[in-house]
């Protein structure tokens, strides 16, 4: 332990890790604003709590299972149809299925607010309550997967004197970037929710990126599962970093929009008010 905390080397793994678990849990702050916002406002706070403690132990179970999760990689179910090739296992099974998961429940959203439909009422706070903890913790099981995957990616774990943490240095670091993310995530969960649920806008911009990470998750299932079409046509993963580009540049054009919109407003309003004026000046002359 000492010599990890004397590594500078670990530090600068744990500070890139922990960055990077914030980023990867943009979108699943998102999906406890959207899904969080239809409860009633005293259990919106317990809902985010919930979602993020359950987001943490589902990482740290797996961090502490790393050999099973590696073990999803092995091959369930070849398939071989000449014109379509497969190589099915536990992860692409598990992407994949959240992906798909993700996808209905965006495009059910974006569809019950188009419609003006509201879900949720006082009477129904309760089941409520229960409802949005088992979507955040179906969706966090697949985000935890990812996100744990891209970590043991990061941090090696080979041998001090090959150049790595060790084991059990490298779980070590990964437990405390998913801590320390996790608590960064409470604080500012609140915050993110509120101005999410405020703005309209905003939340349909959430849920089309929703969509966007479903199709991501989507692709990467199918890489995962080696989907081949013909001879040489394989699906390949579509790259986070231009994903995650695409989605802090509609965030700031959205955040334009909005600040556009509050500026023209005392405009509007001091006309408004003008035109009044002259109304009731013809009024008296009439």
């Amino acid at each position: 332990m000492m010599e990890l905390i004397s590594n500078p080397n670990a530090w600068v793994a744990l500070l890139t890790l922990t960055f990077l678990e914030i980023i990867l849990g943009i979108d699943n702050i998102v999906f406890l604003s959207i899904v969080s916002g239809k409860l009633e406002e005293k259990d919106q706070p317990k809902a985010r709590r919930i979602g993020l403690l359950l987001a943490m132990a589902f990482r740290i179970i797996l961090l502490f299972g790393i050999t099973w999760v590696l073990s999803l990689q092995e091959v369930l179910l070849p398939i071989d149809l000449g014109f379509f090739e497969a190589h099915i296992t536990g992860q692409s099974l598990i992407i994949f299925g959240g992906g798909l998961f993700l996808l209905y429940k965006s495009v059910s959203e974006i569809h019950h607010k188009m419609e003006g439909e509201e879900e949720g009422t006082s009477g129904k706070a309760a089941s409520s309550l229960s409802k949005a903890v088992i979507q955040i913790a179906l969706l966090n099981i697949v985000f935890s997967f990812d996100s744990i995957l891209t970590a043991i990616g990061m941090v090696s774990m080979k041998s001090p004197a090959e150049g790595g943490f060790g084991a059990e240095g490298a779980i070590i670091i990964m437990i405390l970037s998913v801590i320390i993310s996790i608590i960064i995530m409470m604080i500012f969960a609140g915050p993110v929710s509120k101005f999410v649920n405020e703005h309209p806008t905003i939340q349909i911009l959430g849920l089309s990126f929703l969509i966007l990470i479903g199709v991501m998750l989507l692709a990467e299932g199918s890489h995962l599962a080696h989907f081949k079409f013909g001879d040489d046509t394989e699906v390949g993963v579509i790259p986070k970093g231009y994903l995650y580009f695409a989605i802090f540049f509609s965030l700031f054009v959205e955040f334009l929009n909005i600040k556009m919109r509050k500026n023209s407003k005392p405009v509007q309003l001091h006309n408004n008010t003008i035109e009044d004026n002259k109304l009731e000046d013809s009024d008296i002359t009439n």
